[in-house]
């Protein structure tokens, strides 16, 4: 059989399983083994189980539980509470000021959950009602949160990208150094277009008012400790201090000690974080065995180098190539989370950029901007979801996708300049010790 039919038959399959209902792990490792058994013969598995064991067993997966333990810390901590206080008091008179809260809310967990989920829970169960007890226009509260929250997937520490520097062996400190500043870049737009869009339509977002000096000064208590959480791990990873596994440990440490600090941490709350962060964690151990063994057999028929050495010789232009591959991301965004996405295209698509000769950090940290746009896609966008259970029964999961449209082109703007302008990714990391 040629290889493009064979690939294609792979992908179909695959496509098919997950569109029936298959959990994407089962569906990676069911496939996985059924190729290795009819197409390389039984002799082949024991392969199959050191390939899952080698991708398991490797010392950077341990900051995932330690990232997710530290965000659901701090999320029963009530930190995300205190800091939209805080902001919220800053920017009130502020067109939009709330909803600039909301976003600058959303940054700054973002730069401690690793998540978009997490980061769209824990602040819009704060800002939500907040903004619309205010008289704040309800497609513009929702929308807006739907979107800053998918800046968990993108500013460090993000899941994702621990998962991608696993699988293609990059260096998970300049991934996450590299999507620093177009997770700042995102914010800013988002918080630009809000005051542009309230200073020209007063009636959506009404100013606040009545708030002194000596209660934005007095507020500023509130932020600290998040703040100086973020930006130790930040700095720890830049300065090439510990590695991001032993920095997730101090972190954990670091959030354990705010939360008895601020004497909001329970036994049940405790119990809770565990029970979250060990569901999380055996999800993300499945989907990584099963797309090591997905990512082997691919790579033991020749079919991603194959499919590199066809597109060399084309001549097609890089850029070419790079414009479609995020248009078939943006495409499976419709459909697939994006931990799925990652996980089925990366064995593809990452032999294709290097032999294109494009930096893989680049790669992996445009891939996960493009994905981003996916936790606010319809029909699966998660982060809407997550809105909709959020938010009183009077707002339609029809006004939270169309609050959320503006942001979505705003992420689409944000993801041609940083193909455009590769050195918005890659500035940072070449800058670190």
């Amino acid at each position: 059989m040629e290889w493009w039919l064979l690939l294609s038959v792979i992908l179909a399959c695959l496509l098919l399983l997950i569109f029936i209902g298959v959990p994407i792990a089962f569906s990676l490792g069911a496939l996985s083994l059924t190729l290795v058994l009819f197409l390389l013969g039984p002799d082949k598995l024991m392969l199959v189980s050191t390939t899952a064991f080698g991708q398991i067993n490797n010392f950077a997966l341990a900051a995932i539980p330690l990232f997710i333990f530290m965000a659901e810390i701090i999320l029963h901590s009530g930190v995300s509470t205190d800091a939209f206080d805080m902001l919220s008091k800053w920017t009130g008179r502020l067109p939009g000021g709330l909803a600039v809260a909301s976003q600058l809310t959303c940054t700054l967990f973002a730069s401690v959950s690793g998540a978009s989920t997490a980061t769209a829970a824990a602040v819009g169960r704060i800002a939500v009602p907040e903004m619309l007890s205010r008289g704040y226009e309800k497609r513009l509260s929702c929308g807006s949160i739907a979107a800053g929250g998918a800046l968990g997937a993108l500013i460090p520490p993000s899941i994702y990208m621990i998962i991608y520097g696993t699988l293609v062996e990059e260096s998970i400190g300049q991934l996450f150094m590299g999507g620093v500043v177009p997770g700042l870049m995102l914010s800013g737009m988002f918080i630009t277009y809000i005051i542009i869009r309230c200073a020209f339509s007063p009636h959506l977002a009404p100013r606040m008012e009545g708030i002194t000096w000596r209660e934005r000064w007095r507020s500023l208590y509130k932020v600290w400790a998040i703040l100086f959480l973020a930006l130790a791990m930040l700095i720890s990873i830049y300065l090439g201090i510990a590695t991001p596994a032993e920095i997730a440990g101090v972190g954990c440490f670091l959030a354990l000690v705010i939360g008895f600090a601020y004497r909001r941490l329970n036994w049940p709350a405790i119990k809770g974080a565990f029970l979250s962060t060990c569901r999380i964690t055996c999800f993300i151990g499945w989907v990584l065995v099963a797309a090591s063994l997905f990512g082997f057999v691919l790579s033991y028929l020749q079919l991603p180098q194959q499919l590199s050495q066809w597109l060399v010789e084309q001549s097609a232009s890089p850029w070419l190539v790079i414009v479609g591959i995020n248009i078939i991301l943006i495409f499976l965004g419709c459909i697939m989370d994006p931990a799925g996405i990652l996980l089925v295209t990366i064995p593809i698509f990452v032999p294709i950029i290097k032999a294109l000769g494009f930096d893989p950090v680049w790669f992996g940290v445009m891939f996960v901007v493009n994905t981003e746009m996916a936790q606010i896609t319809p029909p699966l966008g998660l982060n809407l979801y997550i809105i909709k259970g959020i938010a009183p029964s009077n707002v339609s999961l029809k006004d939270i996708l169309i609050g959320a449209a503006p942001f979505m082109l705003l992420d689409s703007v944000g993801l041609a300049l940083v193909i455009i302008f590769p050195q918005i990714i890659l500035w940072l990391p070449s800058t670190m010790m």
